[in-house]
């Protein structure tokens, strides 16, 4: 039996046993946190450069692959010079760390994917009025109070969290510092504090999530009722990459909270924490990418000129 005082670190699950498994393993994340890096770099760096993406969606898409960037690199990074090096170890600072900034990532996430829905909601069905409802001070204030309000949430998780007496050893059923694994840590009764925060969550994130469908019941009735064809597809094309990205982060995130205590073993739980903290913000600038008439052009500008720059050097050096 040991207690809180007395833990330095946290040994956190292995992805295999074996050496080349191991190795295995670390290739896998670098190529996936590379493919993350890579999108989320060059959509920051096209809306950021492109007059013409300055606009309020693309504003948020901006917020999002920073909040995509930051939750790749509080979960991955670890995981891969843990394979690499052979160890588990984590120390109890950067146990604290990973948890606070996953929570504060995730919840930003959302509360912004959520504003996400409001700005189409808006464009769709009150195109008139999107100047006004969705100037620059109003999308700066709705992203302020996403990050915010996660910052609020992720202190509030990560105080209870650790502050409970954990009798249980130091050993983290998790490739990462996740809450429930901790919370198993604890000694008997002693959760019940972080459990109503848990609790509290269930009903903002049911908020959040009953606001995104009654969004787009609006939006496809909106939809449906325009007279061209062309337009329908437009309005759609528009809709899609968002409501896509949604789909994937709710419902890993969901599977990840519900799934029955009989499926819960080492494996399973692997798979599910890597589906929901590393494949959509790896996923997600591809998806948004992928219909996008005018990011495509603004992303290929980027690439073409990172080429042309990148070779220019070269010539200089070789000079």
């Amino acid at each position: 039996m040991s207690n809180s005082s007395s833990i330095t670190e946290f040994l956190l699950l292995p992805f295999a046993d074996t050496r080349e498994l191991q190795l295995l393993h670390f290739a896998l994340f670098l190529g996936i946190y590379l493919a993350a890096l890579l999108g989320n770099g060059l959509i920051l760096t096209a809306v950021a450069c492109d007059h013409r993406l300055h606009t309020p969606m693309y504003f948020f898409l901006l917020n999002l692959a920073l909040l995509d960037l930051g939750s790749v690199s509080t979960t991955v990074p670890k995981a891969m010079a843990n394979s690499l090096w052979d160890t588990r170890a984590i120390s109890y600072a950067g146990c604290v760390a990973q948890v606070f900034l996953f929570v504060f990532l995730m919840s930003a996430e959302y509360s912004l994917l959520t504003i996400m829905a409001y700005d189409r909601y808006v464009a769709i069905c009150k195109p008139l009025h999107y100047g006004t409802l969705l100037g620059s001070r109003a999308c700066a204030q709705m992203a302020a109070a996403a990050w915010g309000s996660a910052f609020l949430n992720a202190v509030l998780h990560t105080a209870s969290t650790f502050s409970l007496p954990l009798c249980q050893g130091n050993a983290v059923n998790q490739f990462f510092c996740e809450i429930p694994q901790i919370i198993k840590l604890s000694c008997s009764q002693s959760f019940l504090s972080e459990v109503w925060v848990l609790v509290g969550n269930v009903f903002i994130d049911f908020g959040c999530f009953v606001f995104i469908v009654l969004s787009y019941v609006q939006i496809i009735r909106a939809v449906l009722r325009m007279p061209s064809e062309q337009g329908r597809h437009k309005a759609f094309s528009t809709c899609l990459p968002h409501l896509a990205v949604v789909s994937l982060f709710l419902s890993t995130g969901v599977f990840s909270c519900l799934k029955p205590p009989s499926l819960s073993f080492s494996s399973l739980d692997l798979v599910v924490a890597v589906l929901y903290s590393v494949v959509p913000p790896a996923v997600n600038p591809f998806i948004y990418s992928m219909r996008n008439q005018e990011l495509k052009v603004a992303l290929n500008k980027v690439i073409s000129l990172t080429f042309f720059t990148a070779g220019k050097l070269s010539i200089c050096l070789h000079n």
